[in-house]
């Protein structure tokens, strides 16, 4: 019985992730501290499934004959589709208040705030220029492939800054995930979560996988200085900030070795 028990508590787990950062169709669970436990650890999973329709669809684009800019528009829809966008909402949000220059509770209140600024339009647009104009650059499986780990690798790392960097506050959803993760079991799955899609980047291309990785971590350095600078912690919004950039650092990186 007590197997059947931790069985199910992951499973629960797993759903709870998945209906909170994607749009695929998951079952109800009740959201409370022991369901919510391993939540993290499967975070990093609705990236392979991102990944993996993304390599699907660059061999079936090239099957069909598209050109490379359809080809990038869908890859580029693909993330955001499954997603539902709640973490580029995070980094349209980031870049309200930090555009703001106001004072630290102040970008905290502009965090929450569900108005959409001058600041996250222009952000936001040119983040999808550029995430777009790298993908029409991707010409191999390889690249898609080093781009697919990295959806893995950028939730991985999201995941672990929250149980190992402060919060900013203690309210919101990344708060509530963070405050009931089992913080040691959630650290150390996340790090082999880590070390293994490191290692299969560097088997995919191993210039390209060291390249990438080397992005990864100095955006993840930066997102945890921007967060204790102007911040205080990190919140939703910033883990959602530093998703999207890790991305948009891999695909452009790799749009310039591959």
């Amino acid at each position: 019985m007590p197997e059947r028990k931790d069985s199910m508590t992951l499973l629960k787990s797993m759903i709870i992730a998945f209906s909170t950062y994607s749009k695929l169709p998951m079952p109800r669970v009740e959201w409370n501290e022991k369901n919510m436990k391993y939540s993290l650890i499967f975070f990093p999973f609705i990236g392979a499934v991102i990944g993996g329709l993304m390599c699907s669809w660059w061999q079936l684009s090239n099957i069909l004959g598209f050109g490379s800019a359809f080809q990038a528009a869908v890859a580029l829809a693909i993330p955001v589709f499954i997603s539902g966008g709640i973490h580029l909402d995070g980094f349209a949000d980031t870049a309200d208040a930090r555009s703001s220059y106001q004072p630290r509770e102040r970008k905290l209140e502009i965090l929450k705030d569900p108005h959409t600024g001058a600041f996250a339009v222009i952000s936001l647009s040119i983040y999808l220029i550029l995430y777009f104009g790298a993908l029409t650059e991707l010409r191999s499986l390889r690249a898609y492939l080093l781009i697919g780990f990295g959806f893995i690798l950028s939730r991985a790392l999201s995941g672990l800054s929250l149980v190992l960097f402060r919060s900013a506050k203690k309210e919101g959803l990344l708060y509530t995930f963070s405050s009931s993760a089992h913080r040691k079991v959630t650290g150390v799955v996340l790090g082999i979560l880590i070390l293994v899609c490191a290692c299969a980047m560097v088997y995919v291309d191993r210039k390209g996988g060291i390249t990438l990785l080397f992005a990864a971590g100095i955006v993840f350095w930066y997102y945890r200085r921007v967060s204790y600078k102007e911040f205080g912690g990190i919140t939703g919004d910033l883990a959602g900030f530093f998703l999207q950039l890790c991305e948009l650092a891999m695909v452009i990186f790799a749009a310039v070795i591959m």
